[in-house]
């Protein structure tokens, strides 16, 4: 997907998960909180009922506050918590906390008792872990406010002094705990986005290195290679293999200048793929044994295509050498072999430049999880050992 495009997607909520969660609970809680304190404030506000309570305000009152904690809940566990959420809630605490002197018994009120002041408290905390400080922490003074003048006009302004100090403290405590909070996790998603982003920069990386290692290849196995046996004389000029090695290698060039089709799905003979393959260096003699075998086509292709890189080194580095290809079986390991009696090599002396070790052959094998042993040392001729498991 190109980048620009997988920026203008909408953010999921595993992009932010340390966000995601912090949203998460303080969304559950509150809901809980305002819930559970719903409920039992009724039930404490309807047992007291002494004057001067008006119980034709009391009940109405009780009825609509109950209601409303249980549509906070469910609105803020189904949707979470809105600025119009809180606002409400507000709202309905002011003018509980005003309607002190005619809902709450004077002899309740002291202590910091009553069902208003827990639901005063209630709703500042709330509000804190809910909205934004700028908004939540003037809430809190406005909540405060109203405590003090109901408690005020209810004759007991020594409890609303006590509550108001109990409210600050709650509203600032909170509006810090849920500052540090959001900025810290705001903080391990920056982070989280930024690991993400190296991520997805990395795999876009290794990719385009993989398909420039697959082009160079390919072109190191065809193109490169019919010009260097051309140049050493391993093809004769103007012969039928000539044309048909330069046809192949147009075909390549060919696939090379479009778009790269996708790996080809399904199961392959490796034998036929590998008869095809010694076919077309008529020039060695090659004594082949070959069980049927079949795997994956992909596997397939890898290990033909590794083993032509073989026998092209044989041809240009060891052209009268005798040489043996084996395809055998065992199990769920697959292993193709090809050696020759030619003047060998010293594998570890090889400049890390030359492509045709590391890439045709062992870079060509690591792409389907297998792997090349090459043993060989000067004067004791070459074996390269192709394996691949199912297991892989």
């Amino acid at each position: 997907m190109p980048v620009a495009a997988a920026a203008s997607l909408p953010q999921s909520p595993l992009d932010r998960p340390a966000g995601g969660a912090f949203t998460l609970i303080f969304t559950t809680l509150p809901a809980l909180l305002r819930l559970t304190c719903g409920v039992v404030g009724a039930v404490v506000a309807l047992s007291v009922r002494t004057p001067p309570v008006r119980v034709a305000l009391l009940v109405p009152a009780v009825a609509a506050l109950t209601a409303w904690s249980g549509w906070y809940a469910f609105r803020a566990l189904r949707h979470g918590i809105g600025g119009a959420v809180v606002a409400g809630d507000v709202a309905l605490t002011v003018t509980a906390a005003a309607g002190i002197p005619w809902l709450v018994a004077p002899e309740v009120l002291p202590g910091e008792a009553s069902w208003v002041a827990v639901l005063a408290s209630t709703t500042v905390i709330n509000a804190q872990a809910t909205a934004p400080a700028r908004w939540s922490v003037p809430a809190g003074l406005l909540v405060t406010a109203a405590y003090v003048a109901g408690a005020t006009l209810a004759g007991n302004p020594a409890e609303g002094r006590a509550h108001a100090g109990t409210l600050l403290a709650q509203t600032g405590c909170a509006a810090v705990m849920t500052a540090v909070m959001r900025r810290r996790l705001g903080r391990a998603d920056a982070a989280f986005a930024d690991y993400q982003r190296l991520s997805h920069e990395a795999v876009v990386a290794r990719t385009a290195r993989e398909a420039e290692r697959q082009q160079n290849r390919d072109l190191h196995d065809t193109v490169l290679g019919t010009l260097t046996m051309v140049g050493l004389g391993a093809v004769p000029g103007g012969s039928a293999t000539l044309r048909e090695r330069c046809a192949a290698d147009l075909r390549t060039l060919g696939a090379l200048a479009g778009t790269r089709t996708a790996t080809v799905a399904g199961e392959a003979d490796l034998d036929e793929r590998l008869r095809t393959v010694l076919a077309g260096v008529p020039e060695l003699p090659v004594t082949a044994t070959l069980a049927p075998c079949r795997v994956p086509a992909e596997v397939a292709a890898a290990l033909a295509d590794s083993a032509a890189a073989a026998l092209a080194n044989v041809a240009r580095h060891a052209p009268g050498a005798t040489t043996t290809v084996r395809l055998a079986r065992a199990g769920g390991t697959v292993v193709v072999e090809v050696a020759d009696d030619g003047p060998g090599f010293d594998p570890a002396t090889v400049p890390a430049h030359r492509y045709g070790l590391r890439e045709s052959i062992h870079g060509r094998m690591s792409t389907v999880a297998g792997r090349a042993v090459v043993t060989s040392a000067p004067g004791a001729g070459t074996e390269i050992r192709l394996e691949w498991s199912d297991d892989n």
